[in-house]
């Protein structure tokens, strides 16, 4: 019976690294069981309260408790007129239920999700016409963002593990982070976007990047209008030229939008970079 008993113990322990905590996310199904509608908790903040700077931050830690280190940190930012949300319905415009996907995924396998809205709700100032970037109210709120990151207003997160993804104008914004805060990002995902000045079919293209650009992969619908996916392919081009470590995955099926493969994608860009 004692052996019996320490099989059994031995068989359990060398289950348990396969337990994983449950999804912080909740589902709501419809009537014929498919899920219409994902929730995740989110806790906000809001910075430079009372002046023309004010934004709000969505942010959220996964289930569980920290790695020593802290948790990796995702730096999300939203499209333009889609403000970001961590609750989403199916069926919506541009792939949004698949963002909240993309939510869930991250943190369910244990990264941080840290949203800052954009200017009014409607986009990034990246590809707007402005004299210097550092004067925007996006430099403000992106460099308020990162220092919070580093401060440990959002809990504990492993600051050597930041990474960033975003879609449309955010998309921009992503490559703009890359090129504004050198050397604090190690990966990036540009969904349906492409080099930070870059506005729809308007793309010009520099030549060199820097050698610590962070790996970056590309994720575009090959029906998009919006954003020609040339674009994409060509900031693609720009830096395999400059040797970054780069991919793009390109949907034959899909316009502007999030893609159904991009929970995946995202995780496993970042994974693959940790």
């Amino acid at each position: 019976m004692k052996t019996f008993s320490a099989v059994i113990l031995l068989a359990l322990t060398l289950l348990l690294p396969l337990v994983t905590e449950a999804s912080i996310c909740n589902e709501q199904y419809g009537t014929d069981g498919t899920v219409i509608w994902i929730h995740c908790p989110r806790k906000a903040v809001t910075i430079f309260p009372g002046t023309r700077y004010q934004r709000e931050i969505l942010w959220q830690l996964p289930a569980g408790k920290a790695p020593k280190d802290g948790w990796p940190v995702v730096l999300l930012s939203q499209g333009s007129w889609f403000p970001i949300e961590f609750s989403r319905p199916r069926n919506l415009p541009f792939g949004g239920f698949n963002e909240v996907r993309v939510i869930r995924e991250l943190l369910d396998n244990g990264y941080a999700v840290v949203a800052p809205r954009a200017t009014l709700n409607v986009g990034w100032i990246t590809n707007m016409p402005h004299p210097n970037y550092k004067f925007t109210s996006d430099y403000s709120v992106l460099a308020k963002t990162i220092e919070m990151i580093f401060s440990g207003k959002f809990g504990p997160l492993d600051m050597q593990k930041i990474f960033a993804t975003g879609i449309s104008s955010g998309g921009y914004n992503t490559s703009r982070l890359a090129i504004t805060f050198p050397g604090i990002f190690r990966a990036l995902v540009i969904q349906s976007a492409s080099y930070a000045n870059c506005l729809g079919p308007v793309c010009m293209m520099p030549k060199k990047v820097s050698s610590d650009h962070p790996p970056t992969r590309f994720l575009h619908g090959a029906l998009d209008v919006a954003v020609p996916v040339a674009t994409a392919r060509a900031f693609y081009e720009t830096l395999r030229e400059n040797r970054i470590e780069t991919d793009i995955v390109v949907d034959p099926k899909t316009g502007h939008g999030w893609l159904d493969s991009s929970p995946e994608l995202v995780l496993g860009w970042f994974e693959s970079h940790r």
